[in-house]
């Protein structure tokens, strides 16, 4: 006989011996009124208690009044106990064990005339049938209840379950009518329970028909009603319901809000130990009832002992003997039963998380594609403000015009350093960072940081010195880019907080192992310098130690969390001595591959001097008007001839059809990309220098241009500095490196 077989027998033969006591013990004994009341107090309390997802306190005063209900023998009571366990059990989602009270409950009726318990089992039997998707057998079940009892509580129940099943079968006039009832109903026990579900039902209705404003005024009445009376499930369902409809309307900081708060929910310690309090519960009071009978036996036991009845002391014996056996079965199969729930718990709890992980990531890409395609669009109408300023200063304005185009020059500056900032964090935080493998020459990248910085030193009256290692290879293999842009972070910080004073920029070598070297490198300055509480948050986002310092110097306070990020690509750390008054030192160490092969290489350097743009004839490849006219009249400042294209095929037909010194290709244009375009124009022609020009966003890749045919990439808005340096470069170095 297996143990589940066993179980039950010894369950039918206990509730068997339970309802013959009861009904024989009803004939001779009075019934105690006031245990009544007591009884309806504690259902009251399980009431409270079942509402706020207490599941064990719920089971414990469930406890109380069975135990009332058997030692007065009112059958009635004890059937009601026997409902509401199967409920509860029902909720919780053990539809075995809220089955096995049900059957209990069946058995206890067929002695009972009583109307409202009858109708309550009905209700029961229909949640059951639902919770089987048996929609149109527990409708029919529930008209049946109704009619056996006109209860107002019992009737509001009928009334949300039917607007679940209506809603199940797509009925939604039925549904929304039956639900707007419960909204304002006037029921004494569960008014604001049935308020709270009715709004969650409602809510997922507007959801599914796609009445987003609607689901979420019925998702914040719910969730103000489920924690002002603490319901901890719908709680919850709230939040879940709140987080997906934001998703939907696109606002995602909402939504992320709310899918924290559901983290929250699902990982604090109540709802974890919950689970495990409630297994043990349950458990308990199960085998309390088994001991119970266990008990009577033994009572009945040595009533017979003394009366010396032998055979009815083997009797009793033998059915204690076989029942505690029973038991013990009994209590082996349901220890691996919570071994099994346990196990599924565990496992919903998981998938629950990676559920919750993947909305969460969701919602922080879009949030992230946001941003990026912000500061992308801003680039466009920011390069028209600093190309029309620089012309602007260069065609001899008035004295009292040119104070005010320095004004906006210094503004424009500002923002795109800004926009440049935030693009670059939004890089690092998608992780769409990748450190390139290139040779470069270390002394040139910190050379040019520190001569490109020399003006804002000579306006703070700060000396600027570079200190190099001259044992440092000349080669090396790594991201010359992103290297720089941490030297130009720490190098302009260390001018913005130092006047009149000095700020090195030292690099040394500290081993060397064939093709590897360890390097340390240092910006140490002698400016205002950083306290100590100061320093523990230096290189957050947005940070800068104090408003005053935000107010008096400005800035993002994101160059040093660039910094820090940026030499995490290279698993280097950054590290800070300072004291207030007294300056302060950035230092890291980097590891590095070396080439000493390529000492010998023969330098094309050239400084901007030693450019002759006259007479060049340039392709600018541009769909923007505004930048056509810009990037025409700054070509026209160096005396360079340019012809223009719209679009990507226009550029490769004049290509085609025309000799050009190079090539300045914009990235994002209708039609082909600049990509494609500088593709095209590779197979014909893979000598003349491609220069991308683009307002880079977060998912453009560098190597991406490069691998398509570009010489060099420029990102827009640009200094002029710099555009005329980067034509130069590609141009005249190519042409000497042809004369070789």
């Amino acid at each position: 006989m297996t143990s589940s077989k066993i179980y039950k027998l010894i369950c039918s033969t206990k509730f068997m011996v339970l309802c013959i006591l009861l009904c024989t013990q009803a004939i001779f004994g009075q019934k105690d009124i006031s245990s009544t009341a007591k009884v309806q107090a504690i259902f009251d309390e399980y009431m409270v208690y079942r509402h706020q997802n207490k599941t064990d306190k719920a089971l414990e005063t469930l406890d109380k009044a069975a135990e009332i209900a058997e030692n007065n023998e009112d059958a009635k009571l004890l059937l009601d106990t026997y409902h509401q366990y199967a409920r509860l059990f029902l909720e919780e989602g053990d539809r075995e064990t809220a089955v096995f009270y049900w059957d209990r409950a069946s058995i206890l009726l067929k002695d009972l005339s009583y109307s409202f318990g009858q109708a309550f089992h009905n209700y029961l039997e229909a949640t059951l049938r639902f919770d089987e998707g048996n929609n149109f057998q527990s409708l029919k079940l529930l008209e049946e209840s109704r009619k056996l009892s006109n209860n107002r509580n019992l009737g509001n129940n009928i009334l949300l379950i039917e607007a679940n099943i209506f809603a199940n079968i797509t009925n939604y006039d039925d549904a929304i009518k039956n639900l707007h009832a419960l909204i304002v109903n006037s029921d004494d026990k569960e008014r604001a329970y049935l308020a709270t579900k009715a709004n969650l039902q409602l809510a997922k209705i507007s959801l599914d028909l796609n009445d987003l404003e609607e689901g979420i005024i019925h998702s914040k009445a719910a969730l103000e009603l489920a924690e002002k009376h603490g319901y901890f499930k719908e709680i919850r369902a709230a939040n879940q319901r709140l987080s997906v409809i934001y998703e939907k309307t696109g606002n995602y900081d909402e939504a992320l809000n709310y899918r924290k708060n559901l983290e929250q929910i699902k990982d604090s310690i109540f709802n974890l130990e919950k689970a495990k309090l409630e297994t043990n519960t349950a458990d308990k009071i199960r085998f309390d009832h088994q001991m119970n009978e266990i008990n009577k036996l033994t009572i009945k036991n040595e009533e017979l002992s003394e009366s010396k009845n032998r055979s009815e002391i083997t009797a009793i014996l033998t059915s204690a003997f076989l029942t505690i056996i029973s038991l013990l079965a009994v209590s082996l199969f349901r220890n691996n039963q919570i071994k099994l729930k346990t196990n599924d718990l565990l496992y919903t709890k998981n998938k629950e998380l990676e559920l919750a992980r993947d909305s969460a990531v969701s919602a922080m890409e879009a949030k992230t594609n946001f941003l990026s395609t912000v500061t992308h669009e801003l680039r466009t109408p920011l390069y028209a403000v600093t190309g029309l300023t620089h012309l602007l200063l260069e065609e001899n304005p008035a004295e009292h015009q040119k104070e005010h185009l320095k004004s906006l020059k210094f503004s424009g500056d500002y923002l795109l350093n800004f926009i440049n900032d935030i693009l670059q964090i939004n890089k690092i935080d998608a992780d769409k960072l990748e450190p390139l493998k290139i040779e470069f020459k270390l002394q040139k990248i910190l050379a040019d940081v520190v001569d490109s910085l020399q003006q804002n030193a000579a306006e703070k009256n700060t000396s600027l010195v570079l200190d190099y290692d001259p044992n440092i290879p000349l080669q090396l293999l790594g991201d010359p880019i992103k290297i720089s842009q941490v030297f130009m972070n720490l190098v302009g910080n260390a001018l913005k907080f130092t006047k009149d004073g000095k700020v090195e920029v030292i690099a040394k070598l500290l081993k060397k192992d064939e093709d590897q070297v360890k390097l340390y490198f240092e910006v140490k300055d002698n400016g205002i310098g950083i306290s100590e509480d100061q320093q523990k948050n230096i290189f957050d986002s947005f940070e800068q130690g104090s408003v005053q310092i935000n107010r008096e110097y400005g800035g993002t306070g994101l160059g040093l969390t660039i910094v820090k990020s940026l030499l995490g690509l290279f698993n280097s750390k950054i590290h800070l001595e300072s004291e207030l008054g007294h300056g302060s030192s950035f230092f890291f160490e980097m590891d590095l591959k070396c080439n000493e092969n390529d000492l010998q290489e023969v330098s094309f350097e050239l400084n901007p001097e030693e450019f002759d743009f006259n007479g060049l004839h340039v392709l600018v490849v541009e769909d923007n008007k505004i930048n056509q006219v810009i990037t025409k009249k700054m070509l026209t400042k160096k005396e360079i001839t340019c012809d223009i294209a719209n679009n990507g095929n226009e550029a490769i037909d004049l290509a085609k059809a025309n000799t050009y010194d190079a090539i300045l290709m914009d990235i994002h244009m209708p039609g082909i990309s600049g990509e494609e375009a500088t593709r095209q124009i590779r197979k014909f022609d893979e000598e003349i220098p491609i220069i991308a020009l683009t307002a880079i966003s977060l998912d453009d890749s560098l190597d991406s241009f490069y691998e398509a045919g570009c010489n060099d990439v420029v990102t827009k808005p640009f200094k002029p500095e710099v555009f005329y340096q980067k034509i130069g470069e590609n141009i005249f170095k190519r042409k000497m490196e042809g004369q070789v």
